[in-house]
């Protein structure tokens, strides 16, 4: 079974890999050695960049300034909408908030009549309409806004011709940049795709390792019992070589797994084996057989029972099989993802064993455990990565805002913690069901594994901060 524990770390792995390779927009960085109209250009594109925040409700001086919208009512639909936030949550347009770059405040004297002109367009209607917006509706509604209020307004370019660089060239392709950034939004929708097939998959091969897992014990099996074979039809067999003790080959738990219908459906379905870790099979092997718990094993006297069966076969996975090498090296040249999921595996191969062994028919009546418990934890990584996506920037807004600016620079936080804290909120936030000390608790044992060794206390300090003010806006009622 994989159980809530697996599922986040997959959510986190993914979730880092998935935020490092893909933003929702990406900034144009600086041309070297610009023409004026380049440089222009660029200048004019990052204006207009914090015209979108400052129009959205965020402050882009750092408090350096009064709000350019003073005095004007603000519009519910588009304040801290989607795009802002996305835009927010880029390191680019913090760094350009940070250093001050305050070139929007040349456009003062019209932003405000823009803003009021957003109403009055047909866009707008539509996007008012829709009850939760996401962020491709923003990037509709606002490429309309910056083609009809800004590129073609009169007022907005007069202002521009003010500045000394101004050039009409420059000025085409500072609006033509901020199109193409809001336009790229829609050519990264394929990286999600890929990241949440890319999570399924990874979780259907934690599956597949379980029941690999199962099979070395019979594999083992197997070869010991090709070796016993071959030993009575070599040149001079020797009395144990003719009548070798059958104990380890007849072994009631391997022979009730080898016959169990789930076990037997799952191996055809996926045509699972270790024929190409033969050497890996024989060393592993002969680990066991030179081991002090073989030689206790096969000295029991009488017959064994299922249960000392299943008891021997669990203390060989727990001391010999997955703590060994020979299966790390084996297991990373299979999948990539199996070396991360041993422990969780290994962990229910265990279970599995125990349950055969306190069988009361036989080894018969147990079922091998399901891929997931029920059907709600079958969506729980789907349904945490992508509410990990969509509020990415509001809670990486909430996290950097109880950042204690005196001892962490929020832009120099390790990206794993950033990653661990934004998916904990997703879930404290939409899983009411999820006790929070049990959230909490699991993702600071991921920071502890995966992350710095400060990690794990760093992140269990802002993740109260940010829960206590939640509470407080009565935005979270857990207790």
């Amino acid at each position: 079974m994989i159980n809530r524990v697996l599922i986040r770390i997959k959510v986190v792995q993914l979730l880092y890999s998935y935020l490092l390779t893909q933003t929702e927009f990406k900034i144009e960085p600086p041309v070297e050695n610009p023409s004026r109209d380049k440089k222009y250009g660029y200048e004019l594109y990052l204006d207009l960049l914090m015209m979108v925040m400052e129009m959205s409700g965020f402050d882009v001086s750092s408090g350096r300034r009064q709000s350019l919208l003073h005095g004007v009512t603000l519009n519910k639909h588009i304040d801290h909408n989607a795009l802002a936030r996305s835009l927010n949550g880029l390191d680019e347009i913090r760094a350009i908030i940070l250093r001050d770059r305050s070139g929007v405040a040349r456009f003062a004297p019209v932003i405000p009549s823009i803003y009021e002109a957003i109403s009055s367009l047909p866009a707008y209607k539509s996007y008012s309409r829709i009850k939760k917006p996401e962020l491709k509706d923003d990037v509709a509604l606002w490429s309309s806004i910056i083609t009809n209020l800004v590129a073609n307004n009169p007022e907005f370019m007069a202002v521009a011709r003010k500045d000394p660089g101004f050039t009409v060239a420059g000025f085409t392709r500072g609006i033509n940049s901020l199109m193409h950034t809001l336009n790229e939004y829609n050519d990264n929708r394929g990286l999600f795709n890929h990241a949440r097939n890319a999570l399924d998959y990874s979780l259907n091969k934690a599956h597949e390792l379980y029941h690999s897992l199962l099979l070395l014990s019979v594999e083992l099996t197997r070869m010991q019992d090709q070796r016993l074979d071959a030993a009575k039809h070599k040149y001079l067999p020797t009395d144990e070589d003719l009548n070798p003790n059958m104990r380890f080959v007849e072994n009631k738990f391997v022979k009730a797994l080898s016959e169990n219908p789930d076990f037997i459906e799952y191996l055809d379905e996926r045509k699972l084996n270790w024929d190409a870790d033969v050497l890996m099979i024989r060393d592993m092997l002969d680990k066991i057989i030179e081991s002090d718990l073989y030689r206790d094993y096969m000295s029991l006297p009488g017959e064994t029972t299922l249960e000392q069966d299943a008891d021997f076969w669990r203390q060989v996975y727990k001391t010999i099989i997955l703590p060994g090498d020979e299966l790390a090296d084996a297991l990373e040249s299979k999948s990539v993802y199996w070396n991360d999921d041993l422990h969780v595996m290994g962990t229910f191969v265990l279970k599995t064993i125990r349950r055969f062994g306190q069988s009361k028919d036989g080894g018969a009546d147990v079922r091998l455990l399901p891929q997931y418990k029920d059907e709600e934890d079958s969506r729980f990584g789907a349904d945490l990565f992508e509410l990990a996506i969509k509020n990415y920037p509001a809670y990486r807004e909430l996290i950097d805002s109880f950042v204690n600016k005196n001892r962490w620079d929020a832009e120099r936080l390790a990206f794993m913690d950033i990653v661990i804290m934004v998916t904990a909120l997703a879930e404290i936030l939409n899983f009411p069901a999820i006790p929070l000390a049990v959230s909490l608790n699991e993702y600071i044992e991921i920071a502890n594994a995966y992350s710095t060794p400060r990690s794990g206390a760093f992140i269990n300090g802002i993740l109260y901060s940010v829960i206590n003010h939640l509470k407080e806006e009565g935005k979270l009622m857990k207790a």
